[in-house]
């Protein structure tokens, strides 16, 4: 599996990020949260993300979702579980709206992982060294797509602490960006 999701900026170390992220947070709430669900959830949610899970057309949120109880069955986990990884899964990502602990706490996780340094190197991540796309130039929007709408959609307490010092690391980035190019006219 972990051949699989080696694509930084959705990969095996983006899932580990999550995976610790979500419980600082939990823990700083003084929230409770199902660990089994946690765990599954947090390193499956992007899997449909990668070529041998995708379905062309359908959302890798809604595919990871609709394949999970495939992969899990068979490995010991508690499969009563399974519709909350689901459902985890189904609302990881920013726009969408989380409902349960574990489901707000792996949303809130990934949120910031595409805000501060961290979103900063998984956006770089996505150009293509060779000159096909993305370009540097081309992921810039990305960045700034991520500073427009990510912060508002972090829904924790503990999640909403994070986002300023994460924004302005943003913001900071493109600010020198933007000084070191030439208004990235040199990029």
């Amino acid at each position: 599996m972990r051949r699989n999701i080696s694509r930084t900026p959705l990969g095996y170390s983006h899932s580990l990020r999550d995976y610790s992220w979500r419980g600082k947070l939990a823990a700083e709430d003084h929230i409770a949260l199902d660990d089994d669900v946690l765990y599954a959830a947090a390193y499956l949610h992007d899997m449909a993300a990668f070529r041998a899970w995708q379905k062309s057309g359908v959302d890798h949120a809604d595919q990871a979702a609709a394949i999970v109880y495939r992969i899990l069955e068979n490995t010991g986990f508690p499969m009563k579980k399974v519709d909350a990884v689901r459902g985890a899964i189904r609302t990881h990502m920013f726009d969408r709206t989380p409902a349960g602990p574990e489901a707000l706490y792996l949303h809130d996780a990934d949120a910031l992982d595409w805000l501060g340094a961290i979103g900063v190197a998984r956006i770089i991540g996505l150009v293509d060294a060779h000159g096909g796309n993305p370009t540097g130039p081309e992921v810039i929007p990305m960045l700034e797509s991520n500073l427009a709408k990510v912060p508002s959609r972090v829904l924790s307490p503990a999640g909403k602490k994070r986002v300023p010092e994460r924004t302005a690391e943003l913001q900071s980035f493109l600010r020198q960006l933007r000084q070191e190019t030439d208004n990235l006219r040199l990029l």
